[in-house]
Formats: structure tokens, sequence, C-alpha cells
């Protein structure tokens, strides 16, 4: 099987990450990818780090490394391709609008997805002729969405196109800021790096059938996945960068080994204290 493990250059990894890459290590030949669409918050430095941690860490990978900021012509292609078939539509709601819209009277409780409150619809009827726009937020129709189908750690996992509409709404696959989304993106690159499984935290299992709709959309294969558990601090609160979580440098730089390490995280996923 060929995996990948994906991190962001905008901090440094912490033990979730080195858990994460290693399920993708043990799973299959590993691709490596540098997802820094966010040029805002990506740094060189960062990315460098990633490197110096894996080959600690005595992981290794199988080169070409892929970096998204060089592929935007790839996601360009992919929007063109979903605004050409009319299952994008232009959006110009902030998350202020978005909250007030669906916190309506008549609309009850805002109701939460994957990508947090689920979108109202309010720019479903904007024009979707022309040449597809530029520097807005682009929106998957979810009517243009069929049942789903794949597989998750062996079984196959099913989802109607109702509950889709429902629970999981117009998706943002175009960031206005980005000219693509976290969501279009990494479709396009496991198709480009032939991914035959999906290996990540299971707090990215609910984006799955976003991934398996616009691989559907795109004629791009489905990749088998498998969301791993996440590791988590003394409290149970998973690790994370903007929580100044344990990083791998901080335990590489305290006289932990590698292996020691490695095996506190196959015994537990509680990280130690540094």
């Amino acid at each position: 099987m060929r995996t990948r493990f994906a991190p962001s250059p905008t901090g440094p990894l912490h033990l979730g990450h080195a858990w994460a890459a290693l399920m993708a290590h043990e799973s299959g030949e590993m691709r490596l990818r540098i997802e820094d669409i966010d040029q805002s918050r990506a740094r060189p430095d960062w990315e460098a780090a990633i490197y110096d941690d894996l080959r600690w860490l005595g992981l290794d990978w199988c080169a070409p490394v892929l970096r998204q900021s060089e592929r935007m012509a790839a996601y360009a292609s992919a929007l063109d391709r979903l605004w050409a078939m009319g299952v994008l539509y232009p959006c110009h709601c902030n998350r202020r609008d978005i909250l007030a819209a669906a916190s309506a009277p008549q609309e009850g409780a805002p109701l939460t997805g994957p990508d947090g409150v689920i979108y109202p619809g309010t720019c479903r009827d904007r024009s979707r002729t022309g040449p597809r726009p530029a520097g807005t937020a682009l929106r998957l129709d979810s009517d243009a969405i069929c049942d789903l189908i794949w597989t998750e750690a062996g079984l196959t996992k099913e989802m109607p196109a109702t509950t889709y509409r429902d629970g999981i709404g117009d998706v943002v696959v175009a960031r206005r800021d980005m000219g693509t989304s976290y969501h279009l993106a990494v479709v396009v690159d496991d198709a480009a790096q032939g991914i035959d499984l999906v290996t990540r935290g299971e707090d990215l299992a609910e984006a799955t059938p976003i991934h398996v709709a616009l691989q559907g959309l795109l004629g791009l294969p489905v990749p088998a996945f498998r969301h791993h558990d996440l590791v988590r601090d003394g409290a149970g609160k998973r690790l994370a960068k903007r929580d100044d979580a344990r990083s791998i440098a901080s335990y590489r730089e305290t006289g932990w080994t590698a292996d020691t390490l490695i095996a506190r995280l196959r015994q537990s996923r509680i990280a130690p204290e540094v």
C-alpha cells in the first residue's frame, strides 16, 4: 500500500505527528507531503525541522516530496472542471454572516458539521455561468452529491446523499485568500501521489465523505481509509500546535531517545512529561 504523511510547516511537530507518521510508515510505502497552502503561516525553518524530526524518529519516505504551494495550477484545473460541471457557486458570506443566518429564529439552533456551522445556503442562487470567478470563495453544492461508499479499516462505509446534504452541507472548496482549500488540495494530491491508503487521526474522520464526494465528481480513485487514535496530554486533551504542545524537538533536547519515545507511544497515547 502507498500511504502518506502530510504535515503543515506552521510550527514544530509534536507527539501526535510522530504517531501519525509512524502509523503511515508501518502501513505501507510512505510518501511525504508538505501542506503549505497557507503561506501566511508556513515557514522554511519549520519545514526543515519536519525532515530533521522524521530522520531522528528513524522514519524514511519515498521521494520526491510533494509541496502544495507548488501545485496551485493543479488545484485551479480541478476547480475549473467542477465549475464547468455547474456544481460550484461563489460565496461572499463571512463567518459572522453564516452564524447569523444559521441562527435565525425560524431555523432553530445552528447545526455543525466537519467544517463548523453548516452553511444555510445564502449564496446558492448566485450565477454559475461564465468564467470561474477569481478571488472569491467557492462552495460545493451538496445537491450534486450522490450516495457515497468507501472502505474504512476494511469495512464498507456508506452515506446516503440526503445524510450528506443535511449533515455536511455546502463546504468551501476554494478560499478567497488561498485559491483552494484543504479538502480540494488533499483529494487532488492523493491522486497525484497514487495513495492507496489514507492514514490520519480520528479527528479527521468526519471529513472523509467530503473527500469521497470530490473524488467521485473529479473521476479520481477512492483510497481506503484508516483513522487512528490520537495522542493526548495528561488531562485527555488532544495535542495541537496552537496549545504549545510537547514538541518532538523538546524530547530530543532533554535526552529522550527515539526508541524510548516510540515505545511509550505504543504503550499509551498519553504524552509523557518532557
